[in-house]
């Protein structure tokens, strides 16, 4: 046997804890950007019941130029004022181009279509969908290698999206070929974060992508209301209008959270955590739409399993 000395020793016991303080550091910021992710499924979850409010003396296209228009002028007034607009040049700005094209434009376009031929009971659980697609997504491309918790997590999460939003309606017709839009939604919204992801990869700053992507949204929103002569819908009584700007500005919040989580955290745990709004929302609506929303057995069921999943997710 050979002695040790104490030089030795004391080298190893050095990696020794250089190692645990590694994981440890690990380990906080993959929390983090998990906190971070269903902070941002919150605010997501109080755009959705602000902008029901303001609904109620207006429409969505004004909505969706309200929260476009605040996103921007907040975002571009702190790069232009705070960073070099030299990320413009930079690969990353082709990764936020494409996935601000597919996301929200025709993610948004196949699941209304999805509604319109299948109804909201049937779409909307499928389109819940987006959390596996992200995890396949996660596996084959950019090779991670999630636990089984984060599997069993993911698939708890889909199965509360389908207990949240199906409800029972009254029969009629449609085709299983339909079920390709709300799924086909499902897919390409798991696509754009992947693509936002590899962006971050780049330039790790959420609020580089916060402006372009969202920049790319308000044009093409703008040129679909002049092309199909809808600009007059953009007239909003006063009321209707600071729903909307607070909520755009909650909303403004959120998107740069879930870059954040994207930035740091694996595209396989976030995708669910960030799927989570459902169950802030039930939470929202049943305080401040009593009278609007109605919390029955299903949804709470299902609110249970989405906390499942992500304490599962979590605790892996």
């Amino acid at each position: 046997m050979i002695p040790l000395s104490w030089p030795v020793v004391a080298k190893v016991i050095a990696l020794r804890l250089c190692e645990t303080s590694i994981k440890s550091t690990e380990s906080t910021a993959d929390l983090f950007a998990e906190i971070v992710a269903m902070s941002s499924a919150m605010g997501w979850a109080a755009d959705s019941v602000l902008v029901r409010f303001g609904l109620r003396k207006s429409n969505i296209f004004a909505a969706m130029f309200v929260s476009y228009a605040v996103s921007i002028s907040c975002m571009w007034t702190y790069l232009v004022a705070t960073t070099s607009l030299e990320f413009l040049k930079s690969p990353a700005m082709i990764y936020y181009l494409i996935s601000g094209c597919i996301q929200p434009l025709f993610a948004r376009a196949l699941f209304y279509e999805g509604i319109t031929r299948i109804g909201v009971a049937r779409a909307g659980p499928l389109r819940g969908g987006e959390p596996l697609f992200a995890t396949a997504i996660a596996i084959t491309i950019f090779d991670e290698q999630p636990g089984w918790l984060v599997f069993l997590g993911t698939i708890l999460i889909v199965v509360s999206l389908w207990l949240i939003s199906g409800k029972q309606q009254g029969d009629t017709k449609w085709r299983l070929i339909d079920t390709i839009f709300p799924i086909s939604a499902g897919l390409i919204s798991a696509i754009s974060q992947s693509l936002r992801k590899q962006a971050l990869k780049i330039i790790p700053d959420p609020f580089v992508a916060v402006a372009v992507v969202t920049t790319v949204s308000f044009i093409l929103l703008l040129g679909f209301m002049v092309t199909t002569k809808r600009t007059h819908q953009l007239r909003m009584p006063r009321e209707g209008f600071m729903f909307y700007f607070c909520a755009a500005l909650i909303a403004t919040l959120a998107q740069v959270a879930n870059f954040i989580a994207l930035g740091r955290g694996q595209l396989s745990v976030i995708i669910p955590l960030l799927n989570t709004t459902p169950l802030f929302t039930i939470f929202f609506s049943a305080v401040f739409l009593r009278n609007v929303e109605t919390v029955n057995l299903r949804i709470v069921l299902g609110a249970a399993l989405m906390v499942a999943g992500v304490v599962l997710i979590t605790s892996r």
